[in-house]
């Protein structure tokens, strides 16, 4: 138990320093970022020399929301988007993905009640094979955007999703102030309830850990993710990587998304795309997950699948999530009850390091700092989630999805060709 314990804090030492230091919450856009970008060197950036806003000189962007079954929260959410202060041309574009609560007629009836952005509302049918839904959803407003706009940008954000009323303005200007590709930020998620209290949080903390915000915004590197909930891409970077057809299969969206823009080189055609992902401070998840079900189902659904339906990456998954999370509370109890110093001094140091790095993510969510220590126990949870999402996978319950399950791509599927996808865009 000593030497497991020793490789738990081995581990732990090694993320602390050497994974682009994922803890740390300080990833975010600048506070002043929606008055930079737009505007000549010389001048205030999105003025016009004078102070005032300058709407030519602001691109339009087209905004595009997939909805399925989301009466529930399209009226917290959409307004919110609708009353975007956004000084140049935008567009929203909600998608009713096939929805049986009434999403379409609702989404009218709020933009007549609250005005602000011009929104169209459109269905595109039922998903063509090889598509899943929010994707095809996707395809079908991207497509509208660009037949009824000249969008520069188009901003992608779940109907969930509610907005400060500068996000858009802030997205746009960090994009063109630091010449990036593809902007996005990870939305606060709600932690109301107990469930979301103890679970929400170590979600983007793990997220992190996975997919380091640093490594993914450093020029050149090969780690790429997005967060699906606010994506602001470029047109041309979408046409570039053939979005959304080349990731018309991917559960995982928003991190394939990322990874096909990274790929398929930057403005100038040449090195990789630039991409920016961060956490958001006006950004918010508004649908609520009350019982440990529904953050299960969330969670699992999606687990194998990042996972490739690879049962060796399972076993790996599971043994490191052990080594990693629970060996250093089990070493601690072990070694103090049958008098092993060492285990004992070894799983509590990996411990404290595990609920240091823990505490700035409980921070940014404003959550009590006694629950850092917790940890383990929702690990136990995230390890039982993905072993479940392999369990439903081979029952052929997959991927579920408000009545859709998906499976694994099919053979070959992984990629259209840019001009084969162009058509999507």
């Amino acid at each position: 138990m000593a030497w497991i314990a020793g490789a738990s804090l081995v581990a732990w030492v090694w993320l602390l320093v050497g994974q682009g230091f994922f803890w740390r919450t300080d990833v975010r856009l600048p506070p002043d970022t929606a008055r930079r970008g737009c505007a000549a060197p010389t001048e205030a950036a999105g003025t016009d020399g004078t102070g005032e806003e300058d709407p030519e000189r602001w691109p339009s962007v087209a905004v595009v929301v997939p909805a399925r079954d989301e009466a529930g929260v399209l009226p917290v959410s959409l307004p919110s988007v609708l009353a975007q202060a956004y000084p140049g041309r935008a567009e929203v574009f909600l998608v009713d993905d096939g929805s049986t609560d009434g999403t379409g007629e609702l989404a009218r009836a709020l933009a007549a009640e609250h005005g602000g952005l011009p929104l169209t509302v459109t269905s595109p049918g039922e998903p063509a094979p090889g598509w899943t839904g929010k994707l095809w959803a996707v395809r079908h407003g991207m497509a509208l955007a660009r037949e009824r706009t000249d969008a520069e940008y188009v901003l992608l954000t779940d109907a969930d999703i509610a907005h400060g009323p500068d996000s858009l303005r802030t997205l746009v200007s960090a994009a063109r102030a630091d010449g990036l590709d593809l902007v996005s930020q990870m939305a606060r998620l709600r932690v109301a309830d107990f469930w979301e209290r103890l679970i929400v949080p170590a979600f983007v903390y793990f997220f992190g850990q996975l997919y380091p915000f640093r490594w993914v915004n450093r020029p050149g590197a090969r780690t790429a993710a997005a967060a699906g909930g606010c994506v602001l891409l470029r047109r041309d970077a979408a046409e570039r990587a053939g979005i959304p057809a080349s990731i018309r299969h991917a559960v995982i969206d928003d991190v394939t998304l990322a990874r096909a823009v990274k790929r398929s080189g930057g403005q100038d055609g040449a090195g990789t795309g630039r991409i920016w992902l961060g956490l958001a401070d006006h950004v918010d998840s508004v649908r609520p997950y009350p019982r440990l079900a529904d953050l299960w189902r969330m969670v699992a659904r999606s687990a194998y699948a990042q996972l490739l339906h690879s049962p060796l990456l399972l076993a790996g998954t599971v043994l490191g999530l052990a080594l990693i999370y629970l060996v250093p509370p089990l070493a601690l109890v072990v070694g103090a009850v049958g008098g092993s110093v060492p285990a004992a001094l070894l799983g509590g140091a990996a411990w404290a390091v595990m609920t240091g790095t823990y505490l700035p993510m409980l921070r940014y969510y404003g959550q009590p700092p006694w629950t850092a220590p917790l940890l383990p126990f929702t690990a136990l949870l995230y390890l039982l989630m993905t072993v479940d999402s392999a369990v439903q996978h081979y029952r052929g319950r997959g991927a579920a999805w408000k009545g859709r399950t998906y499976g694994a791509p099919p053979t070959g599927a992984a990629a259209a060709a840019p001009g084969e996808a162009s058509e999507g865009t």
